[in-house]
Formats: structure tokens, C-alpha cells, sequence
């Protein structure tokens, strides 16, 4: 199953842009997200920003149309068919888990170098 090819930016929160302009004056970028999730997931698009294994947590960055908002959630927690992996998707997300989620960019870029490099072993999936 393909991974969702949803893309948005993430513009600097008000308040960085604000400590910016403390400094030397140079304006903080917008961020691009890319969506973890499967093709046709429903609800909203995700991409996890940072860990807190502390409290065995992700922050992610969840979006529709032009609105971005960040949440603390939960690892899935369930672990792959062969017992190796745990899923790298958020508790309850609404498509299928990370090991079935085939990124197409990665797929197409290791497909050329296997071409170019046939010693380089070939993408194995995951998101």
C-alpha cells in the first residue's frame, strides 16, 4: 500500500518569528510536512515531528486544507506479523500500520540505484 502524498507547510509559531526579529533580523522558514500515512486514510494527514521517549509519546503535526495542529500521541504500539517491529504510526490512526506503508519516492530512488549499484540491497517498506 502506497503512502499518502498529502504535502503542506508549517509556518514558524508567532512566537519564534517574534525572537527572530530579536536577532539578526533573518525570518525562520516555513516547514514542509509530508503525511506517514497510507493512501485514502480518512480524517486528517500526519507526520510525527519529534519523540518524547520519556513518556513513549510523538509530537505530530496533523492537518487538513491549510491548518496545521500539533498533538502529543501515543505510539500504535502494535508489533509487525514477524514479531521484530512496532508500528511507527500514532494509537488509533485511521489507515493501515507503518510496515504495510510503502513510501513510491523511496520505492522509484532504490529501484535507480539498484540499477546503477547492484551491490546496494533493495528498500524493504516501512514509512
Amino acid at each position: 500500500m502506497d503512502q499518502c502524498t498529502a504535502v503542506t507547510l508549517l509556518p514558524p509559531p508567532e512566537f519564534v518569528l517574534r525572537l527572530a526579529a530579536l536577532g539578526d533580523g533573518s525570518r525562520p522558514e516555513a516547514g514542509h510536512l509530508l503525511c506517514e500515512l497510507a493512501v485514502g486514510h480518512d480524517g486528517d494527514h500526519a507526520m510525527a515531528l519529534w519523540d518524547n521517549d520519556a513518556n513513549r509519546t510523538a509530537v505530530w503535526a496533523r492537518w487538513s486544507g491549510g491548518r496545521a495542529t500539533l498533538s502529543e500521541l501515543a505510539w500504535c504500539g502494535a508489533i509487525d506479523p514477524r514479531g521484530e517491529d512496532a508500528c511507527g504510526l500514532f494509537a488509533g490512526h485511521p489507515s493501515a500500520h507503518d510496515w504495510s506503508i510503502v513510501d513510491p519516492t523511496l520505492v522509484a530512488v532504490d529501484t535507480f540505484l539498484a540499477g546503477e549499484r547492484p551491490r546496494l540491497g533493495p528498500y524493504e517498506g516501512g514509512g
